[in-house]
Formats: C-alpha cells, sequence, structure tokens
C-alpha cells in the first residue's frame, strides 16, 4: 500500500509524486528515510518490464512516493529484500489514513491492484 494524497493533510505529500485514490495500484520505485538512508532502488529495466506488463493488461496504474522527506512516515520491507540482490518495487492500492484505525481505498484501485498482481505473477 502507499499513502494516498489525503486533502485534509496534503502538506506531507510532494503532490507532484504522490498516488491518488481512483488511479490504480501505486508502484513505488524507491523508498527510504532521512533522503536515501535505509534506501532501496530497483533498476529501470526491472520497471520498464512491470510497466510493460501492466500497459499491455491495460491495467490503470500510477506511481508515487510515500511523503515529503522527513514529513508523514512510513517504510517498506523492500529495503530488506534488496540486500540480498533482488529488484523490488512497492506495488498496493493508496489509502487515505494509511495505517491508521480507519483507512479508506477506492474500490476501482483495489480491482486494479487484483489485476495486476495476477499479471505479475502469470509473466
Amino acid at each position: 500500500v502507499n499513502g494516498a494524497v489525503n486533502p485534509t493533510f496534503q502538506e506531507v505529500h510532494e503532490k507532484q509524486n504522490a498516488s491518488y485514490l481512483g488511479r490504480g495500484p501505486c508502484l513505488t520505485k524507491f523508498t527510504g528515510h532521512r533522503g536515501k538512508v535505509g534506501a532501496s532502488d530497483a533498476n529501470a529495466e526491472y520497471v520498464a518490464e512491470v510497466v510493460r506488463l501492466f500497459n499491455d493488461a491495460g491495467i490503470l496504474w500510477q506511481t508515487g512516493e510515500l511523503g515529503k522527506i522527513d514529513e508523514g512516515g512510513g517504510g517498506t520491507v523492500a529495503k530488506h529484500l534488496a540486500v540480498y540482490g533482488m529488484d523490488v518495487i512497492d506495488c498496493g492500492p493508496p489509502l487515505l489514513a494509511m495505517h491508521s484505525p480507519y483507512e479508506l481505498s477506492s474500490k476501482l484501485d483495489i480491482y486494479e491492484c487484483y489485476r495486476a498482481f495476477n499479471v505479475f505473477f502469470a509473466a
């Protein structure tokens, strides 16, 4: 999952590099905190292959970051897998109020995410 831009708390996102509800699953190529501390970054060729799979299947998708550096929060297991030499991309539906007691997502994002996972695992 990825944190979608919340209209109430827009300041924690870089809106040009953020995910939004209703635009499909979010691909996050790199993650980390405090600049590049604990970061992982997938190779461009791997990202292109995943994007090609999604585009060929007509899947609606978007890219986004977890938020502005040092604002908000969030993290993934990507860095723990990347230490083994894997290319890792986070992919999941954007959520409003991620990790809160009441998260909100879009039905379209959930369905497109389901389709994206099926295409990826079938490849």
